[in-house]
C-alpha cells in the first residue's frame, strides 16, 4: 500500500491534519492532495472532532504545487486541472465544516501552500514562517481561493502588492498587515494553536458553523439579505441543546458546558 502524503489524528476532541512530503517541501503534488482530500473527509465524518489544526512536516508548511513533477505542456495543463479540482475540494470543505480550522504554519507558506493557510478560519504562525503568493512569478493566476481570501484579511490594495508584485512577508509582517492571528516561536507553535484549539473545541461548535456562514455571505449580501438570514439562523441556534446550556449558563453565573450540538 502507498505511503500517504498526509496524516491525521484526534487528539481529543481536536483533529490535526499534517501535511507530510517534509522531503519536497510538503509540495502538492497530485497524491498529496487526493491524500489531504480523504483526510478532510474523514475528519468531516467524525463527530467527535470540534476543532481542526492544519501543519506541515519538517522545515516548511507548504511550498505550493509540485511543479517539478510534470513534464510537457499538455501533461502540465492536464496535472494542474487535477490538483486544482483536488485543492478546491478541500477548501471548500475548510469552508464548509462547522468546526473552526486553525492553520499552524510552520515555515514557508507559497502558493497553493498559502492559499491552504489562509482557508483556514484562523493562522497561527512560526517566527520562521514566510508567506508569498508566488503565482504571478511562475506565469500562473491565483487559486484555492486566494483572490477571493486573500483581499479579506488584508484588503484590497495589499492584496494586489502580494499577487501582482510578489510581496513576501515574514511572520511579523504578515502578523501587522492582519494576514495571521498570532505569532509563536517556533518551539511554542505547537502549543500556541493546540490553546486555541482547545478553546474553540469547548464552544458552540453548531453556532460557530452558522457564524462562519454568515461571514462568509455577509460582504456580497445586502443589509436586509444578511438580517434574514441572522434571523433565521437565530432562529435555528434557539432550538439547539448548546442555546439552552449557555442561556442557563449566563443566568446562574457559570462557565457553560458546550457539547457542539
Amino acid at each position: 500500500m502507498p505511503e500517504k502524503n498526509v496524516r491525521w489524528e484526534r487528539r481529543g476532541s481536536v483533529a490535526w491534519v499534517t501535511l507530510d512530503r517534509p522531503e519536497a517541501g510538503n509540495a502538492m503534488s497530485l497524491e498529496l492532495l487526493a491524500d489531504l482530500g480523504d483526510a478532510i473527509r474523514h475528519v468531516e465524518a467524525d463527530s467527535a472532532v470540534r476543532a481542526v489544526v492544519l501543519t506541515g512536516a519538517g522545515r516548511f508548511f507548504c511550498v505550493g504545487g509540485a511543479l517539478d513533477t510534470m513534464h510537457g505542456a499538455e501533461e502540465i495543463g492536464h496535472r494542474i486541472r487535477a490538483m486544482t479540482f483536488h485543492l478546491h475540494a478541500v477548501i471548500s470543505s475548510l469552508a464548509r465544516m462547522p468546526a473552526p480550522t486553525i492553520a499552524a504554519v510552520n515555515g514557508p507558506a507559497a502558493g497553493a501552500g498559502l492559499s491552504l493557510a489562509i482557508a483556514c478560519d484562523f493562522v497561527v504562525a512560526a517566527e520562521t514562517a514566510r508567506f508569498s503568493s508566488s503565482y504571478a512569478a511562475a506565469g500562473l493566476s491565483s487559486d484555492g481561493g486566494q483572490s477571493w481570501t486573500l483581499p479579506r484579511r488584508v484588503g484590497l490594495n495589499r492584496a494586489r502588492e502580494m499577487l501582482l508584485l510578489d510581496r513576501r512577508l515574514t511572520a511579523a509582517e504578515a502578523l501587522e498587515w492582519g494576514l495571521v492571528n498570532a505569532v509563536a516561536p517556533a518551539e511554542g507553535l505547537e502549543r500556541t494553536a493546540t490553546d486555541m484549539a482547545a478553546k474553540l473545541a469547548a464552544g458552540p461548535t453548531a453556532a460557530f458553523g452558522r457564524i462562519k456562514g454568515l461571514l462568509a455571505d455577509g460582504e456580497t449580501a445586502g443589509l436586509e439579505a444578511q438580517l434574514d438570514r441572522e434571523a433565521r439562523a437565530m432562529a435555528d441556534s434557539v432550538a439547539t441543546q448548546d442555546a439552552r446550556e449557555g442561556i442557563a449558563a449566563f443566568l446562574e453565573k457559570r462557565a457553560p458546558n458546550f457539547r457542539g450540538s
